[in-house]
């Protein structure tokens, strides 16, 4: 899985074009109109003099946005290549944060350092997501946040995913389960259902979740760093959009989690 991420952080193949100013902000131009649901997930403005931890910072666009917001900022990734292209980011735009390269299940923080823990679509890849999930409860104080989006199982994406590597492989019997981890991203790469990701945050003395309809599952996008071709293409061009809003809301890829310790 390292060694996965360490080739290109999420999306920097697709959407980062070099490593100059205006380079960052196009990026997160491009990350929030496809995504417009982060901004209101994240609520950057809410945490100015908060002390927040992101796990995962991948290119650093919600870093950015954090440290903007006048956060007290925390940032780790696993790889030394996530962290040095959102450390240069940061540098370029005169903004601080500490960051380091960390591993989720295992954070190097106290008990009860955080008013928030971010992570955006991170600890679905890390082997023990329930130990990265207990850590996040770890290390926020008594009533502090964490805002945690994960892959949901039952997704169009998974389906697509699943006729493409299982159906028309004509292995039928392979699992959405096996799909993910063998075809979405990392080796290893887990989704949930609602259920199963409210027992992993029930330690949380309240969690609400959102499923979100994505671009991946709408074909709005440019395919992530493991899916291009002709049929993809094709696809893209007949997808039924509209009727897919109207009638599988709730069949996104995204589910978004608000846990309060």
């Amino acid at each position: 899985m390292r060694e996965f991420w360490q080739q290109a952080a999420c999306g920097e193949q697709l959407y980062l074009q070099g490593l100059g100013t205006r380079d960052y902000l196009e990026q997160a131009r491009q990350r929030y109109q496809l995504e417009p649901y982060i901004e209101q997930f994240a609520d950057f403005a809410a945490w100015r003099g908060k002390r927040v931890l992101e796990i995962g910072v991948g290119l650093g666009a919600d870093h950015q946005a954090f440290a903007l917001a006048g956060a007290h900022l925390s940032g780790i990734d696993l790889t030394e290549r996530a962290v040095g292209l959102t450390r240069h980011r940061l540098g370029l735009f005169g903004l601080q944060s500490e960051l380091s390269v960390g591993d989720a299940e295992n954070l190097a923080f106290g008990d009860g350092e955080f008013d928030l823990v971010y992570s955006w679509g991170v600890i679905h890849h890390t082997p023990n997501t329930p130990r990265a999930v207990e850590e996040i409860r770890r290390v926020l104080r008594p009533g502090g946040t964490a805002r945690v989006m994960i892959y949901h199982k039952w997704s169009l994406v998974g389906y697509m995913l699943w006729a493409r590597y299982a159906l028309a492989r004509l292995r039928p019997w392979m699992t959405l389960t096996e799909v993910y981890a063998n075809y979405l991203e990392s080796p290893g790469t887990k989704a949930y259902s609602v259920p199963v990701a409210k027992r992993m945050f029930a330690r949380f003395s309240t969690v609400r979740t959102q499923v979100v309809l994505t671009h991946g599952d709408l074909l709005e996008s440019a395919a992530g760093q493991r899916h291009r071709g002709t049929l993809l293409s094709i696809a893209r061009q007949v997808w039924p959009r509209a009727v897919l809003r109207r009638l599988a809301p709730g069949q996104g890829l995204f589910l978004l989690i608000e846990a309060v310790k």
